[in-house]
């Protein structure tokens, strides 16, 4: 009896390190992943300086790469020229355009306040001048009077809140410039140290080195289409526009410009849902002249910068078909807010990338292949 114990007792005395060593590891791994997510959640208040913070450093990689290769200098150094040009270039601008922006509508916000400037009288223009949309409204019931109402109350809501975000803007510069030294201060290091950072964790993601490395460089690909795409096309499409309304004498040219070029990044409609109704309403109030060249010239100029420019900088560039471009972008902003134009093209690209390689690795066309010997 006592020999035929002997294996059993060898046995489990080799199971207990196994089980041991399993135990450790799943404690390790469970340790793991509540300090990320721990970590993550530190970081969180933070995520929109660290996401934009990435997407300088992706953006102007390229130049700091060439600055090191001109003049050999340090790497500390050759971040900092780059990170500097981002900000004369990039930052700076952006900064004066919503300053200017904030306060053409607190103006606009007072003159509707005040009655200088007023929704119904310039609805009963366009109803007067096109007595078909009082006609088409009528079949379906709708109240006129009501619409003028709401649509009062929606511009006065609407001027109302950027107003109070121009004063919460100017109340919150200390919060503001804070998230702005955070993300200068992390796209540096981002800047300087890369290479290091991806390859640290290439070496941490357990999904295979050269699988990482394709979704990383198509991160790449999409951030750089769809933030220099979408922004260029956005600020094409803004200027042309304040431009024209400039021109035409249409009020707050600045601040229609910025909000076309807002409107802008989203694919076709963008920057015709502020020109087109501006026609519409010169139009009705006898500007025939003004309203067709506002029309030919949305059209043409402005329609085209859309149509040529956007399927050329992002569709191309992130290698997305130019309806998914659409419906990413649309589905961004619903969930991710202004981010959205980078984050639903994003999700989508990275979508594509890991159904490709599931298909190329795991799910190939032999393996559904019938066997030509058993059809014989």
């Amino acid at each position: 009896m006592e020999q035929t114990n002997k294996p059993s007792q060898s046995h489990t005395l080799q199971s207990q390190p196994v089980e041991l060593a399993r135990l450790e590891k799943s404690s390790f791994m469970i340790s793991l992943i509540i300090v990320s997510l721990l970590f993550l959640f530190v970081l969180w208040p933070f995520w929109g300086s660290i996401f934009w913070a990435c997407i300088i450093g992706l953006l102007f990689a390229p130049l700091r790469q060439r600055i090191q290769q001109i003049g050999k200098p340090k790497p500390n150094l050759a971040a900092g020229l780059s990170l500097l040009v981002c900000l004369v270039m990039g930052i700076l601008p952006a900064l004066f355009v919503i300053a200017s922006f904030f306060r053409q509508g607190a103006d606009l916000y007072q003159r509707i306040k005040s009655g200088d400037f007023d929704i119904a009288a310039q609805m009963d223009k366009i109803q007067t001048a096109f007595p078909v949309i009082n006609e088409f409204l009528e079949q379906f019931n709708v109240d006129i009077a009501q619409i003028q109402a709401q649509m009062s109350d929606v511009a006065l809501s609407a001027s109302g809140f950027v107003a109070q975000n121009a004063l919460q803007f100017g109340q919150g510069t200390v919060q503001f410039f804070v998230g702005l030294s955070i993300m200068l201060y992390v796209a540096f290091f981002i800047l300087r140290d890369g290479e290091k950072i991806v390859a640290a964790i290439v070496r941490g993601l357990p999904l295979g080195d050269e699988r990482e490395y394709l979704l990383f460089n198509k991160f790449a690909e999409v951030v750089r289409a769809t933030v220099k795409g979408n922004l260029l096309v956005a600020a094409v499409q803004g200027l042309l526009g304040g431009i024209i309304f400039w021109v035409l004498g249409i009020n707050g040219a600045f601040l229609w410009g910025v909000v076309m070029t807002l409107l802008a990044m989203i694919p076709v409609v963008g920057a015709g849902l502020i020109w087109g109704p501006v026609a519409i309403y010169l139009f009705a109030v006898g500007e025939v002249t003004q309203a067709t060249i506002l029309v030919i010239y949305g059209a043409v100029v402005i329609g085209l910068a859309d149509n040529i420019l956007r399927p050329l900088l992002v569709g191309r560039d992130a290698k997305l078909p130019d309806y998914l471009v659409l419906l990413s972008t649309l589905g961004g902003f619903a969930v991710f807010g202004i981010n959205g134009f980078v984050l639903g093209p994003l999700v989508a690209a990275l979508f594509l990338a890991f159904w490709e390689i599931f298909i190329r690795e795991f799910n190939s066309p032999g393996c559904y292949e019938p066997d030509e010997r058993s059809s014989h």
